[in-house]
């Protein structure tokens, strides 16, 4: 969005919580974009409302509004999905992927569905979001380390469609960072926590396949690694779990 305000001379604002890791905020302000905190215990509800009080009080100002722009989820259903059922021939089983915004999932899920109504469909979120109550789950909210997906506002995530989803895993922190370290480890992909979070959902999926448990058109499990660890080295990722998660 900031290189694309660039090349169209518009001025960019990111409006976002305190915690956001510094290197994400760093990239922001090297592509051109003003960076504006909000609380951090306010959480991304009130970096929405701030953002837009400032377009409200701001000449020819517009807030793409991620977490309802319908072009969200229609930019993953054109070019994401397309590319990922091109690379396995279209043999998708299940689509497992985090719930931010929920655009990413959405998108998969539409296109998913559309190729084959039997495809699997799982939302990720931290323990602690509350994604899991569109799907009747008496989930209690409470604080989590995973970053980018989950929620603790139901009614400010208004592209998901619970009926698109045939199950929201919940994934503990701790389980999460063991993932992203046995992911650098034994595979050599550096992800963040949303990607580790998506991975250990996916391998669940994969091994309830393999075991009988789940019923699918096709074998292959696809999952998004949406984030790169490198953007949140300063949170001290692969030092332990208590330093990650703001223990010590």
């Amino acid at each position: 969005m900031a290189l694309a305000a660039t090349q169209l001379d518009l001025e960019a604002v990111f409006v976002v919580p305190e915690e956001f890791s510094v290197e994400k905020q760093t990239l922001m302000r090297a592509l051109g974009a003003e960076v504006i905190n909000t609380p951090t215990e306010a959480g991304m509800t009130r970096a929405i409302e701030h953002a837009r009080e400032l377009a409200a009080e701001t000449d020819n100002a517009v807030v793409p509004e991620q977490f309802s722009n319908p072009l969200n989820p229609a930019a993953h259903e054109r070019s994401t999905a397309p590319e990922i059922y091109d690379a396995l021939d279209g043999a998708v089983g299940a689509v497992v992927a985090g719930a931010g915004t929920s655009g990413t999932l959405m998108g998969l899920a539409r296109y998913a569905l559309d190729q084959d109504p039997d495809t699997h469909v799982v939302a990720v979120e931290p323990e602690g979001s509350l994604y899991a109550r569109t799907k009747g789950h008496e989930v209690e909210r409470g604080e989590y380390a995973i970053e980018g997906i989950g929620t603790s506002d139901l009614e400010s995530k208004q592209l998901f469609d619970p009926d698109l989803v045939d199950e929201v895993r919940q994934v503990e922190d701790r389980a999460a960072h063991a993932e992203l370290k046995r992911l650098a480890a034994e595979e050599g992909q550096l992800v963040a926590s949303s990607a580790a979070a998506a991975s250990v959902a996916a391998r669940e999926v994969a091994e309830r396949i393999r075991d009988g448990e789940l019923a699918v058109p096709h074998e292959a499990v696809v999952t998004v690694f949406p984030d790169s660890s490198e953007r949140y080295l300063s949170k001290g990722l692969y030092e332990s779990f208590e330093t990650w998660a703001g223990e010590e």
